[in-house]
């Protein structure tokens, strides 16, 4: 019994750590592989997750980092970038695991570019729409 709930207790903490932690680190550990799409005529780099990210599929997480005025019809979405708009994928060559595409729960007010905030919610992984990123946030609130 000792053995069962010390393991339960691990995996709580586990999970709440994964939480908290910095999620840049963890999309980072995602692996990008370059391939062909013939619809586009162009290259673009698709994911391969870690079993431990897959594992937070649903689960709530933490991010912060800088909004991007990337223009999104109807805006639907933003972009959180663990750069500024000078470094980001999109401007400054860093990689597709620097960004994620955030949906709140309700609209949010309007940001800044470059506006350092913080988001919770429900993460998402999209391995294959090429019209959404890699990493998503859904349900999200702002923290700060």
């Amino acid at each position: 019994m000792k053995k069962l709930t010390f393991s339960l207790v691990l995996t709580v903490l586990s999970v709440v750590a994964f939480a908290q932690a910095d999620g840049w680190v963890a999309f980072a550990k995602t692996k990008f592989d370059a391939k062909y799409n013939e619809k586009a005529g162009e290259y673009f780099l698709f994911p391969t997750f870690p079993a431990d990210l897959k594992a937070q599929v649903g689960k709530e997480i933490e991010l912060e980092g800088y909004y991007l005025p990337v223009d999104v019809e109807g805006d639907a979405y933003i972009i959180l970038s663990k750069f500024p708009y000078a470094q980001c994928f999109f401007c400054g060559g860093a990689g597709p695991e620097s960004i994620a595409e955030v949906t709140f729960k309700t609209k949010p007010r309007k940001f800044e570019a470059d506006e350092f905030i913080r988001i919770k919610g429900k993460l998402k992984l999209n391995d294959s729409d090429l019209e959404h990123g890699n990493f998503i946030v859904t349900e999200a609130v702002l923290v700060k």
